[in-house]
């Protein structure tokens, strides 16, 4: 019953029967959109900034392999200060049975005396720690590279996008859109304390990857309804756009909700099954980037782009033709209505 009677609601969006005014209450998403950028820009910064994982910033890590179930953190931590007073590791579970302690870069004395300390605060043999330890250069490369594969992407994208839509507005609204998820993505992770490492960082990327994709199927059917021989005297550009996004609604909700799926058992299962940092990572971006990608795309790229072409002349001359045809048909049928009135006295 429930699935039927969202295929009804769904063909009433197509047809025009039913629609959600998105374009025309832009300032309201606007306003909406506007208060979480700020939250995610002044969130991370009112704790200290965004975490880096040790690969960016680079430093020293221990892990150690233990029974199962003999995990407790604290002990790590106190054998870290008895070594290093006034530092402040990082301590996580990895798996089931290992325990990983990130610190600053140290030392070959300062590692050694903490690779014996943390195997005698759990009881294991020396074997079962192993220490490595990543450069500050290493890290700063890592960064670099990060920043020059974000950069080519989202270059790559506006170039692609201009070239299919054949119009720089399209590919400037999906870039606004594609920004709009990438500060809130990575707001939502500074304000959580979570981890950015270089998984998260492939999960932010795919995330842009699939905002587009959203965003790409959308705009087609706006070009579509926008075309020539499509915008008539009926509708004005604007309500066509805003049909073009009703009639993608269902799909868009589809395909968010089958991708969410798979990825929140990635997530659950990596974070709290196997406790597999790299799958936590690269779930927890594809899920919030999903969310907050199939928000953008109804609520921000479509509305941004009806804004964009509003002031062409042609679009205001189609404009002012759909208006004054309604004044016609509002006068014609205002005229029709009097003559029955008036019939109806003189009867």
């Amino acid at each position: 019953m429930a699935r039927r009677a969202f295929a009804d609601f769904g063909n009433a969006l197509y047809t025009g029967e039913k629609s959600i005014n998105f374009v025309g209450r832009r300032k309201t998403w606007y306003m909406i959109s506007a208060v979480l950028i700020l939250i995610a820009l002044v969130g991370p910064l009112l704790r200290g900034g965004l975490t880096l994982g040790i690969e960016f910033t680079g430093g020293s890590q221990f892990q150690i392999h233990v029974a199962e179930g003999e995990r407790d953190q604290s002990l790590a931590l106190e054998a870290v200060d008895e070594v290093l007073p006034g530092s402040a590791p990082r301590v996580s579970l990895v798996g089931q049975t290992d325990i990983r302690v990130q610190t600053e870069q140290l030392e070959d004395t300062q590692s050694r005396a903490l690779h014996e300390a943390l195997a005698e605060a759990y009881g294991v043999s020396s074997e079962e720690v192993t220490a490595s330890y990543i450069g500050a250069l290493w890290g700063k490369d890592i960064t670099r590279q990060a920043l020059i594969a974000l950069v080519v992407f989202i270059l790559f994208a506006a170039l692609v996008m201009a070239i299919y839509f054949r119009t720089w507005k399209m590919s400037l609204a999906a870039l606004i859109a594609l920004f709009h998820d990438l500060i809130i993505t990575a707001g939502i992770y500074g304000i959580s304390g979570f981890e950015v490492t270089p998984a998260a960082v492939i999960g932010f990327l795919t995330i842009l990857g699939y905002s587009l994709y959203d965003t790409v199927v959308v705009f087609d059917k706006i070009r579509e309804n926008t075309a020539p021989g499509e915008l008539n005297d009926r509708r004005t550009f604007s309500e066509a756009v805003n049909l073009a996004v009703n009639q993608t609604r269902v799909r868009s909700i589809n395909t968010s909700v089958v991708a969410l799926l798979p990825v929140g058992s990635i997530l659950f299962i990596g974070a709290f099954v196997l406790g597999a940092g790299t799958l936590r990572d690269i779930a927890l971006a594809l899920f919030i980037g999903i969310l907050v990608g199939a928000y953008s795309t109804i609520f921000i790229a479509a509305p941004v782009y009806a804004q964009l072409r509003q002031g062409e002349p042609e679009i205001k001359k189609q404009e002012a033709r759909v208006l004054r045809a309604r004044e016609r048909e509002e006068g014609g049928s205002q005229s029709a209505d009097d003559a029955r009135a008036d019939a109806a006295v003189e009867a």
